[in-house]
Order: structure tokens, then C-alpha cells, then sequence
């Protein structure tokens, strides 16, 4: 029996499937909703859960209207009695003024109790801060009524203390409510600064009443207290502290020993702060230490020249760094010492940017040139009046990266003692030949770090496949801060290669500033290209890696440097420099024998390049560099490695060498230009030919043959003699006839195309001539019998062109 029902059957049964579903569906929402209203209900709020079949709960309830109406209502009393004040104030006595702010202000503050028993918190809340603003409202009426001749700062110094006590004392009464005690700490703020102002105090008076209203605050955090009063005492611990900071800094420039215990009491504030705000610790701990190096350097700045300002600043900062030693005993806690390391760090890191122009200029002064090369002028000194003291600041800065060790440490020291070495010219105003050869000793000792940077990098095998090294803690003035800097996710890198890059970069750097420098006087300029090729010659020597490659490149531009430099002083034209810097591509490619660099086999072709650029005025000395082009070339094919590119460049350049020595001659025969390209061509298709019987013939022999027939072609239609047809003809003869006998495609379709149009090209006067003596219809006649004839045999004739293709495809 078949179980299945049918069609119309089953789609009832589906449909009120669906129906119920979609109804058990509306009644649970409808219970999920009535569930988060019990769930998110205020305090005391009752509601029945719906009946099955109740689509949602009721939009309120009897105790929310209450609450709104309470709300309403103490709202509209506080504007009244507000708008009563402020309006109405004078048409009573002073007792009547008296009664109507103590009945308003009262029922206002009691009104939170009664509504707090009842359940009523939100409506408490809000009934309680309009009795907070009619407490202020009343300091104001009194002001204006019973004081008016005392004076507003002082008058509200003392009411802002007043009030602090009152709305603290009514926190502490209605523990329900949330507001009175922030408020209470947000008045307190204002007493001491208020006061120290209304007295007549300066700015540090001011200031050290912030610092003491900012200490409460902080004896507040250290209390135990609810979340608001928390967050209300430290920010306004923050705002009186930054104030009382910038106050102090400001002193510090101008009266020293003014600003200075400022500045030493808001340290000491930050570092108990720090105490009682761990999770702030390290960065209380950074503020105090900023402050502690401007209340220490203040006074002995004012006390020395200007230009050790700095100096001084960066002595105070790596000394407070320092206090890393005795955190071993115990006596600074971990967080303190990072602060202290890093804010040490921030003002030394700070000089060292200071310092940074007179390194820039020693850098790249040179190139600020005013008169010619080898004019024995020199430029006049950058920042000739920048403090020499920019040096002192380097020199401590590379110290203290020396004392902290570790591998950071070591980078720091290397990059900052190249810097002292660069800036020393212009911080020192040194003379022409020691700046020389300061830029000179930078180089060989940025080159020599590159070349052993403790031990070379790239030697070293690659590290076994795991998580990621954890990186060394440096110990010294900036290790403090370095679990800080190190927390997040590192990528490890070999200290060793990191040096190795820097010292090739710095070295680099500081040998162009020397040559910029060396071209004003003949004599230096062969001196220090000369020692600049010694130097990267050494490193191309001992490096390796990344390294060697740059020092190999360097090596090959400064032989081109010596060698253009010997051209220049011999007066040789340009032509003839050029070719004399042929001599540094024909080294490099005798020395890739054997010593392999990829840079410098480069370098090479660069400054051939630059040497074939500098003949083009002349053609015959272009013709010669291009030949002798060749013969490098053809030279370094003899390295299996680089036969295939060095083949063709070899042959590219002997070709440009013909050409030019051609055209040099006056030639215009365009075979004279062709053929030398068309016979290497064949020979070399012949011999892929030999190698790989199958490669095609238009790969091997079209573009040898193609590359004197189709020039020789053009030239054909426009010679009116007869010798160039005729020796065109025999050789498409030829290679059309080749072409049949070995059955390649590419000579017999080029071949027989050439000589077919050559034919043409000797026919087409004759045709001329025909066709002008015969009568004017016999030529249509001719065409329209030819068509016939065509038509008549197509299937014959197409199946012979089809014969004919198949038998072209079938050659190679």
C-alpha cells in the first residue's frame, strides 16, 4: 500500500505545520520580552507574566508612571524656585528670603530620603542634584544679600569648602545616592587655589596649592571608596597636577629656584600617586622623572653659559636613567625604575635631536658647492654659529648606549658615534684637510663595524624552525624601558647583520660627504678616492652577503671616479675620457673571473655605459668604444654563466660598431648594414638548427634573412640601375631554391616572395607599356575570362591550394 498522500494533501498538512509553528513562535517572544522587562526593571517594579496568546507585555507600568511624575514634578519645582529667586527675590524681606531658600533648599535635599525607602532611585538621584544646584544657588543669594562687599574669590573659596563638607556629609547620610560625594570632591578642588589667588599669591603660590589640593586627591585613591569618588579624585589629581607641572616648567626658564621645588614637590606627589595607582605606576613614575631632571637642571643651566643648556639637560637625564643599579638591592621598586629609565631616555633621546643639525651639515654641506670643481674654494661653514656643545651631547649619548649594552646598546653607540664623527667639522669649525680626513676616518670605521660587527652575521646557520627568540634585556640607562618596548610581538634580528647594514650605510654616507668635499682641490680628490677604493676594496674582500655587494659596487665606482679624475687632469676631451673609462668594465670583468660579485660585474656595465654616452659627439671614438664594448663582452662569454647575455651583448655591440664606422665612411649602401647582421644570424640558426632538429626555420633563419631582403627590397623600388635587382634576384633565387631543397618554410616563402617581387618590380615598365598599346577592352575582356576560367575549375584549383598548404605546413 503506497503511504505517501497525496499532493494536495501533504501541502495542507505543511501549511498548518507552519501556522502552529509561526504561533508557538509569537508566544515566546512574547515571554522573552516580558522576561528582560523583569530582568532590567527598577528596584520594586511587579508585573504579571503574560497569558499564553498575549502578543507583549504592558508598555508601563503604575509605579514607572509614578516615577516619571515624580520626576516631573521635583523637576518643575527646582525652575520655580530657581525662576523665584532670580525674579521674585526682591519683593520680599529678608526673613521672607531667608524662609522661602531654607523650605526650598530643604524639601529639595529630604525629598532623595523618602523616595530612596520607597524604591525610587533614579527619581532620588535626580531630585538630589537639584538640591545640590539650589545649595549653590543659595551661596550665590547669600552673596548678593548678606556679603556683598566681600570679596568673590575669597567668598568663593570658602563657599566651595562649605559646600564640599555639606555634600559630603549628605553622601554620607544617603549612601544611596551617587552623586553628592563626586560633587563634594569636585568642590574641594577649588578652596586652596581660590584662596592662595584672593590672597594675592603668584603663580608658584597658586601652584602649590594645586599640589596640595591634588595630595588630598591622592589620599583619597589610597582609600577605600566607591568607583565615582575614585575616578572623580584622580582626574582632578591629574588636571591640578599637569597645571602645577606646566607652572613649574615655565619657572624653571625663567627663576630657577622658584620653579624647582615646585617641580620637586610634584614629583614627589607623582611618585606616591604611583603607589596608590599601580596601573599608572610606570607612567607616574616617567612624569616625576621629567620633573626631577628640570628641577636638578633648572638652576645649573641659569648658572652656565647658554650653549651648555643642553648639555646640562642630557647629563641630568642619563643620570636619573642611571638609578638602575640600585634596584638589585631592593631600593626602587620596578615601576619607579622604568619610569625613571625612560623619561631619562626621553631627554637624552630629546638633545640628541638637538644635535642633529650640525651632523646634517657635516654631511651634506659639501654639496652646497659655489664655485667649480678643483677651484680650491671652499663653501663657507653651515651653522658656523651652532653651539660646539652638539658634540658633547653625541659623545654622552654614544657613552651611555655603550653602558647599556646589549644589542640595541651597540647599534646606538655605533649610529651616534658616527654622528659625533660627522658633526665634529662644523661643531669644531675644523680646516679644510681635518675635515677631510674626520669624513675619511667615519668611513673606515662605519666600514670596518660593517666588515666585523662582533662577528659575522651572514656566516652564522639559520636558527632551527620554533617560537621566537626572546631578545636580550640590555642592561644600562635605557634597559628599564625595555621590557616596555619588547612586549609586544618581535621579529628577531641577528645583531650581528643589523650592524653590518648600519656600518655599510654610515660608511657610504660619510665617504660621498668626503669626495663632495675632495673636489674642491685637485690633490685631495685623487687622495681620498684612492683611499675610498682601498677601503671598499677591503671590505668587497673580507664582508659578505649584502655587504660585500655594496662594498664591490662602491670599489668599481671609485676606480671610475680615479680614472675619469686622470682624464680630467690630463685635459683629455670628453671623447677621449670616455674612452679611457673603457679600462674599469674590461677590469671588472677580468677580475668576475675570479672573484664573483653580481654588484660590481653591474657596476661595470654602468660606467661603460656612461663611457659610450661620452663618445657620442665624436662617431669614429663611438665606433672604437663600441668595438672594444665588444670585445669585453665577448670576453666575459667565455664564463659559462654568463654566455648566453654576454653572446648577444657581444654581438649587439660589434654590429653598433660597424654601423657607426660605416656611416663614419659615408656608406649608404643599405647591405653594408644588413649582411653583417644576416650571416652571424644564419650561422647561429645553423647551429640551433644542428643542436634541435625540430625548432621551426622561421625561429633559426627568418630574421637573419628577413633582415637584409626586406631592406633590399625597399631599396630595389626606388634604384633605377639594374645591378641591385639583378643580385637581389639571384640571392632570392638562391634561397628560395634551398629552401625547396631541405624543405624549410622560412627560406622558401621569403625567397620566393623576394624574387617575385623583384620580378615584378622589372616587369612593371613592360606591363605599362602593354597595357597602354592594347585596346581599352581588351583588359576587362582579359580579367572577366580569367574570373570564368577560375569559376569554372575552383574545386580543382582549391584543392590544389590546399595540396599546397599542407605541403608548406609539413616543412620546418
Amino acid at each position: 500500500m503506497d503511504m505517501n498522500p497525496p499532493p494536495v494533501e501533504e501541502l495542507r498538512r505543511v501549511d498548518a505545520e507552519l501556522a502552529r509553528l509561526d504561533a508557538r513562535r509569537a508566544e515566546l517572544l512574547a515571554r522573552r520580552a516580558w522576561l528582560l522587562g523583569v530582568l532590567y526593571a527598577p528596584a520594586g517594579r511587579a508585573a504579571a507574566p503574560p497569558f499564553p496568546g498575549v502578543a507583549a507585555p504592558a508598555e508601563t507600568s503604575p509605579r514607572g508612571a509614578q516615577n516619571v511624575l515624580l520626576t516631573l514634578g521635583g523637576t518643575l519645582l527646582a525652575v520655580a524656585a530657581l525662576a523665584f529667586t532670580l525674579v521674585s527675590w526682591g519683593s520680599m524681606g529678608i526673613a521672607g528670603r531667608s524662609a522661602v531658600l531654607f523650605a526650598v533648599t530643604s524639601a529639595a535635599l529630604a525629598a532623595p530620603a523618602v523616595l530612596l525607602r520607597r524604591g525610587l532611585g533614579s527619581t532620588a538621584e535626580a531630585v538630589g542634584a537639584l538640591g545640590l544646584v539650589l545649595t549653590v544657588l543659595d551661596a550665590y543669594a547669600l552673596h548678593r544679600v548678606a556679603l556683598p562687599g566681600t570679596d568673590g574669590l575669597g567668598y568663593t573659596a570658602a563657599a566651595a569648602a562649605v559646600l564640599a563638607g555639606v555634600w559630603g556629609g549628605y553622601g554620607g547620610l544617603l549612601r544611596g545616592l551617587r552623586l553628592p560625594l563626586p560633587a563634594a570632591v569636585v568642590a574641594a578642588q577649588l578652596p586652596l587655589p581660590l584662596g592662595a589667588l584672593a590672597a594675592g599669591g603668584g603663580p608658584a603660590v597658586v601652584a602649590w596649592a594645586a599640589v596640595l589640593t591634588a595630595a588630598a586627591d591622592v589620599l583619597v585613591l589610597g582609600r577605600p571608596s566607591r568607583s565615582e569618588v575614585r575616578v572623580t579624585a584622580g582626574v582632578s589629581a591629574g588636571v591640578l597636577a599637569a597645571w602645577a607641572l606646566l607652572t613649574g616648567a615655565g619657572l624653571s626658564l625663567t627663576d630657577p629656584w622658584t620653579g624647582a621645588p615646585l617641580l620637586l614637590g610634584c614629583a614627589a606627589l607623582c611618585l606616591y600617586a604611583a603607589g596608590a595607582a599601580r596601573p599608572a605606576a610606570s607612567t607616574l613614575a616617567t612624569v616625576a622623572g621629567l620633573a626631577l631632571v628640570a628641577a636638578v637642571a633648572g638652576p645649573a643651566r641659569a648658572a652656565l653659559p647658554a650653549e651648555w643648556a643642553v648639555p646640562v639637560y642630557v647629563v641630568c637625564g642619563l643620570a636619573l636613567a642611571a638609578l638602575w643599579r640600585p634596584v638589585r638591592a631592593g631600593w626602587i621598586p620596578e615601576a619607579v625604575r622604568g619610569g625613571f629609565g625612560l623619561a631619562g631616555g626621553v631627554v637624552a633621546g630629546l638633545g640628541v635631536l638637538w644635535a642633529l643639525p650640525p651632523v646634517l651639515a657635516g654631511l651634506l654641506g659639501p654639496a652646497d658647492r659655489s664655485a667649480g670643481l678643483w677651484s680650491g674654494t671652499h663653501a663657507a661653514p653651515v651653522l658656523a654659529d651652532y653651539p660646539a656643545t652638539a658634540a658633547l651631547v653625541l659623545l654622552l649619548g654614544a657613552v651611555a648606549a655603550v653602558t647599556a649594552g646589549g644589542p640595541w646598546g651597540r647599534w646606538g653607540a655605533v649610529v651616534l658615534g658616527w654622528s659625533l664623527l660627522m658633526a665634529l667639522p662644523v661643531a669644531l669649525e675644523l680646516p679644510y684637510a681635518a675635515g677631510i680626513a674626520v669624513r675619511l676616518v667615519a668611513t673606515a670605521a662605519a666600514l670596518g663595524l660593517a666588515v666585523r660587527p662582533g662577528g659575522p652575521a651572514h656566516d652564522r646557520p639559520e636558527p632551527a624552525p620554533g617560537p621566537a627568540p626572546v631578545p636580550e634585556r640590555p642592561e644600562g640607562a635605557w634597559g628599564a624601558s625595555w621590557t616596555a618596548v619588547t612586549a609586544g610581538p618581535v621579529v628577531p634580528v641577528a645583531p650581528g647583520a643589523l650592524l653590518a647594514w648600519t656600518g655599510s650605510a654610515a660608511g657610504t654616507a660619510s665617504a660621498v660627504s668626503a669626495l663632495l668635499l675632495a673636489l674642491d682641490v685637485r690633490a685631495a680628490t685623487f687622495g681620498v678616492l684612492g683611499v675610498l677604493l682601498a677601503l671598499f676594496t677591503a671590505v668587497a674582500v673580507l664582508g659578505g652577503g649584502a655587504v660585500r655587494e655594496t662594498a664591490a659596487g662602491a670599489a668599481v665606482l671609485a676606480a671610475a671616479g680615479l680614472v675619469g679624475a686622470g682624464a680630467a687632469a690630463a685635459g683629455l676631451s670628453g671623447a677621449a675620457a670616455g674612452l679611457a673609462l673603457l679600462i674599469v668594465p674590461a677590469a671588472t670583468a677580468a677580475l668576475a673571473v675570479r672573484v664573483r660579485s653580481v654588484a660590481a660585474e653591474v657596476t661595470g656595465v654602468a660606467v661603460g655605459a656612461l663611457a659610450l654616452a661620452l663618445t657620442v659627439p665624436r662617431p669614429a671614438a663611438l665606433a672604437l668604444a663600441l668595438a672594444l664594448g665588444g670585445v669585453i663582452a665577448a670576453a666575459t662569454a667565455l664564463r659559462a654563466e654568463r654566455r648566453r647575455a654576454a653572446s648577444w651583448t657581444a654581438g649587439a655591440l660589434f654590429l653598433a660598431a660597424a654601423w657607426v664606422r660605416l656611416a663614419v665612411w659615408g656608406v649608404t649602401v643599405p647591405e653594408a648594414y644588413t649582411l653583417p647582421v644576416t650571416v652571424p644570424a644564419l650561422v647561429v640558426g645553423l647551429l640551433r638548427r644542428r643542436r634541435d632538429p625540430a625548432a621551426s626555420s622561421w625561429v633559426a633563419y627568418g630574421p637573419g634573412l628577413a633582415a637584409t631582403l626586406v631592406p633590399s627590397l625597399a631599396a630595389v623600388w626606388s634604384d633605377p640601375h639594374w645591378t641591385r635587382p639583378l643580385l637581389l634576384g639571384t640571392g632570392a633565387l638562391a634561397v628560395t631554391l634551398l629552401g625547396a631543397r631541405f624543405r624549410l618554410q622560412a627560406p622558401l616563402v621569403l625567397g620566393g616572395a623576394a624574387l617575385a617581387l623583384v620580378a615584378a618590380h622589372e616587369l612593371a615598365p613592360y606591363v605599362v607599356q602593354l597595357v597602354g598599346a592594347l585596346p581599352r577592352w581588351l583588359p576587362p575582356a582579359a580579367a572577366g575570362l580569367l574570373l570564368l576560367a577560375v569559376g569554372a575549375t575552383y574545386e580543382r584549383r582549391l584543392r590544389e591550394a590546399r595540396a599546397l598548404r599542407g605541403r608548406l605546413a609539413r616543412m620546418r
